[in-house]
């Protein structure tokens, strides 16, 4: 590809149909993807303490939670295993090829814990043959982003990144729009004597259908243009993971920082807010869908606002605003949800989705710029992963047992400062990357 075409790229201010698609198919995926990945934490925290893991302790005591909790978080403990193997053959075999790849293995693992027999039924292979399941998830996980950011980005005008690399970015709360809709309404429909029965799997079923959708839609993607032209110019990495760590160690570090903090409060609103609402503040179940499907709204429209944001002010800035957010507002909103009251909890969780939107909208413009392209798809995997692990990962189970010993929710509000500072250290470390050259021929 020539240094004109780049420009000619660069400059373009309308949209192709090949643009449309390639927009539309890693929003697509990455929401199926996250509805995956969020109707599992849901129920983690509504049913899988008394089906699964029940001998473990009372339906209702802490340690069953707990333990449902911890299937949540070893998924991540795998993202890195995905994120390397999906990253190594993306850098070599393409974009695309990995990106339908993840989204089948997601589907088929989601769809069998929909058939999965419970602890009465097989006893221990239960909650064993669950966790595996919650495993592959999150090997499929581990590689589905990486290959959806760079996808959009790297279709992107130059002056548009951020706002193009949003989009795999709001499927995350659209997935969560998506999970928390399909969840009450099951709830609502069957109440919960029945959804405990039966119920709950129909979201899991579902997952069938949107993974035929999305497969269809990426297999109508074409390959990233910028890995086309590595191909055509016979630049690939013979060892990419080994050139990965010995000449971009830093970059890898520093995107995993990153993430630390944004991903733990993120999973707060997936997940830990239903349990700690329904559970403990005894609010009820659908009041408690409805404001996370509303917070969820909120974290896109800033995600989508953040992303723009740093194409006018650039992706250092913006994580910066996103993480002070967080900051402030974490202890005030802890007072607002405690006091049960549902027009406060909502407040607590739209304000939220500010702070929210602006760490994660550039993320995927930010990482990209970070890494030269030979190494970029397995840079950005692994560095997200790996972030997930130390933020994300475990931190309803962390905030479950803080509250468990502190019985103070302001406890939990100063472990999500304590991530959200790491990673306000972490981007302020990065030099702002904004308009860095991707392709190999490309000009500045």
């Amino acid at each position: 590809m020539s240094s004109t075409a780049d420009s000619t790229a660069n400059t373009r201010s309308k949209m192709s149909s090949e643009d449309r698609k390639v927009l539309a198919g890693t929003l697509v995926g990455t929401t199926i993807e996250w509805y995956d990945f969020f109707i599992y934490a849901q129920a983690a925290g509504l049913v899988f303490a008394q089906l699964y893991f029940a001998p473990l302790g009372p339906a209702d005591s802490p340690v069953a939670q707990l333990f449902s909790w911890a299937s949540v978080g070893i998924s991540f403990l795998f993202r890195p295993l995905g994120a390397i193997v999906a990253g190594h053959l993306g850098d070599r075999v393409g974009r695309k090829a990995m990106l339908v790849l993840t989204l089948i293995m997601m589907g088929a693992s989601t769809a069998l814990i929909g058939v999965l027999p419970t602890y009465v039924q097989i006893g221990v292979w239960a909650p064993l043959l669950l966790t595996l399941l919650r495993v592959l998830q999150g090997f499929s996980a581990g590689g589905e982003w990486g290959g959806a950011a760079l996808m959009a980005v790297e279709h992107a005008p130059t002056p548009k990144r951020g706002i193009w690399g949003s989009y795999p970015q709001i499927g995350v709360p659209v997935g969560l729009i998506l999970a928390s809709s399909v969840i009450f309404v099951m709830t609502t429909a069957l109440g919960m004597q029945q959804y405990l029965a039966w119920g709950w799997r129909v979201p899991f079923l579902i997952s069938v259908v949107l993974i035929a959708v999305g497969y269809l839609i990426r297999r109508a993607v074409a390959e990233s243009p910028v890995f086309k032209e590595l191909a055509e110019r016979k630049r690939e990495s013979s060892a990419p993971l080994v050139q990965l760590f010995r000449s971009n160690t830093k970059e890898v570090v520093l995107t995993a920082l990153i993430f630390i903090g944004n991903n733990a409060v993120g999973y707060l609103l997936i997940a830990f807010f239903s349990s700690y609402a329904t559970k403990t503040l005894k609010m009820p179940t659908g009041t408690v869908l409805g404001i996370v499907m509303a917070g969820a709204l909120s974290w896109l429209v800033f995600s989508m606002f953040g992303g723009a944001l740093s194409d006018r002010i650039g992706r250092v800035r913006t994580f910066q605003i996103g993480y002070l957010a967080l900051i402030v507002w974490m202890v005030p909103m802890f007072l607002l949800i405690d006091s049960t009251n549902s027009w406060l909890f909502l407040i607590a969780v739209l304000v939220m989705g500010f702070g929210l939107g602006l760490s994660y909208g550039p993320m995927s413009a930010l990482y990209a710029e970070m890494f030269p392209v030979e190494v970029r798809y397995s840079g950005v995997s692994i560095g997200y992963a790996l972030g997930a692990i130390l933020g994300g990962a475990f931190a309803p189970l962390i905030s479950q047992s803080l509250l468990d010993n502190t019985h103070w929710s302001g406890s939990i509000a100063l472990y999500m400062i304590g991530l959200c500072l790491i990673s306000l250290i972490g981007v302020s470390l990065v030099k702002e990357p904004r308009g860095a050259r991707l392709r190999v021929a490309e000009v500045g």
